[in-house]
């Protein structure tokens, strides 16, 4: 029988370090399985993007924020959209990141996103791939809430033969569906999953639940039955991959490790 996994996993862990240097460039650390194995996201996957749902205080912003500064260590541009204003104050002022709080920047941002995109499959489309340009990774945390203002602040801008459909929300779901193929990857959060953000769920290929409805489960991943009981255990999620489920206690790190981007083995624990 194995021994669950049930201490919080810091960079400190001599193992958790082992299990980082030992992974691909391609994979990103997640943390690891009741079982000890490593559960990480495979960017060169099919649909390499990932959506962490949870109820309040399930770790959605730990788990956007530990696959954030792994991507940002490893060379990864990034935009980081953070309505609330406090949950990923990390990022701002970190180097090769844009950090947008208000509305109307993370409109701007997400309609300057798309057409990132389509300048990098422009020079795909010339040179045949675009290995040589950096990953592009977005942090778009409070999703269900930031998509909702997101449409009524077009409403109130949007002018006479503009389209009614916000060009932001429009950018985001051309992005989530062709931005693989240019190395743009997109960390969603979020605690609901009505609206066009369960319509999209085909588009991640990483789905991350923790203390979610038995509803919400069969929601976002109707392939797994039956849905698990929720856990108590703080840093403890239910990552669902390909059918599979992996029962994982999730790295973490705090805002100073963040902004530092996993830059030494030393780290700060307070």
């Amino acid at each position: 029988m194995t021994k669950k996994t049930t201490t919080t996993l810091r960079l400190t862990d001599p193992a958790i370090r082992e299990h980082m240097e030992a992974l691909p460039a391609s994979l990103v650390l997640i943390g690891l399985a009741d079982d000890g194995q490593p559960v990480c996201v495979d960017l060169d996957g099919e649909g390499p993007h990932v959506l962490v749902c949870s109820g309040t205080g399930g770790g959605t912003t730990t788990v956007l924020r530990t696959l954030a500064a792994q991507l940002l260590h490893d060379g990864s541009h990034g935009l980081v959209l953070d309505l609330k204003r406090i949950s990923h104050r990390w990022a701002s002022g970190v180097p090769g990141v844009t950090y947008c709080r208000d509305i109307a920047d993370i409109h701007n941002a997400l309609v300057g996103l798309r057409a990132e995109l389509q300048r990098r499959l422009h020079l795909m489309n010339q040179d045949g791939d675009v290995d040589d340009l950096p990953r592009l990774t977005v942090v778009f945390d409070a999703a269900d809430i930031t998509l909702g203002q997101l449409a009524r602040y077009w409403d109130t801008v949007r002018e006479k033969g503009d389209p009614k459909t916000s060009p932001a929300v429009d950018a985001l779901e051309y992005v989530l569906f062709a931005g693989p193929k240019a190395r743009i990857h997109i960390l969603v959060g979020t605690q609901l999953t009505k609206g066009v953000l369960g319509e999209w769920r085909e588009n991640f290929s990483t789905v991350v639940l923790g203390r979610v409805t038995t509803r919400t489960w069969k929601h976002l991943a109707p392939e797994v039955r039956p849905a698990p009981e929720p856990t108590t255990q703080p840093g403890h999620v239910h990552v669902v991959q390909r059918s599979n489920i992996h029962p994982t206690q999730v790295l973490l790190l705090t805002d100073d490790e963040a902004a530092a981007g996993i830059t030494t083995t030393e780290t700060d624990n307070d």
